[in-house]
């Protein structure tokens, strides 16, 4: 991601409306684009080009209406359930809600500018679609695996690979509390299972409990979920 720092208070009082271009307004991944990148985080993504459509996770009965014929559809498997957003199938009139609910239009008519919106419901779909909870649990593996020994030192390395800076103080204590929370939680027999049918759960690292694991991709959903992670600046 290409990063831009804040503008200075002296930029910001000598143009304030920005007629001069000093500085460059944030904006939001494309639809697609934020699947990749989660996809992308979790080492996950499958970057070959070329190639024909594919399925990833959708809702159950979201063609229910559609006929001549009617429709099912079944989500892909393997590889093919991580390729890059452009060759998502898609349906004219229904395209796929995931997309949707980050403004990738429809394809009914010619779009010469994508709308840019902020709503719950995106929030809701990066922490409970099944595509951003597998990739919550495959960041969680790499956390452990690659991100050091303690809590502290994963939880920098979380920031680093997903926002591309260290977590200010405020931040980390948040995230430790909440990985804290999370698996105390778990220790005390919560179950720990995906949070939807048909997600592949990625096998536990070696060496680390299941509730451990646990704990981490909560926070893996949680980083996945910022909006500066979404977010160019």
């Amino acid at each position: 991601r290409v990063l831009f720092r804040s503008p200075s208070p002296e930029l910001l009082e000598r143009d304030p409306y920005n007629r001069l271009l000093a500085r460059q307004s944030r904006r939001r991944l494309d639809a697609e684009m934020i699947r990749d990148n989660a996809l992308a985080l979790s080492g996950l993504l499958v970057d070959t080009i070329g190639g024909p459509s594919v399925r990833p996770y959708q809702p159950a009965g979201y063609y229910a209406h559609l006929n001549f014929p009617k429709r099912v559809y079944t989500a892909d498997s393997g590889d093919a359930q991580h390729r890059r957003g452009l060759y998502t199938h898609r349906q004219r009139t229904f395209p796929h809600p995931s997309l949707m609910a980050f403004d990738a239009p429809s394809r009914q008519e010619c779009t010469a500018e994508r709308s840019k919106s902020d709503t719950p419901t995106q929030a809701l779909a990066l922490l409970n679609d099944p595509t951003y909870v597998e990739a919550a649990q495959a960041f969680a593996a790499r956390i452990i695996s690659e991100g050091g020994d303690g809590p502290g030192d994963r939880i920098t390395w979380a920031y680093r690979h997903a926002l591309s800076r260290d977590p200010e103080a405020e931040e980390a204590l948040i995230i430790q509390t909440l990985y804290d929370k999370q698996l105390d939680a778990y220790d005390a027999g919560q179950a720990v299972s995906a949070a939807q049918d048909g997600v592949i759960v990625p096998a536990t690292p070696d060496g680390t409990e299941p509730a451990e694991f646990a704990a981490w991709t909560s926070v893996g959903r949680v980083m996945l979920n910022l909006h500066e992670g979404i977010t160019l600046y």
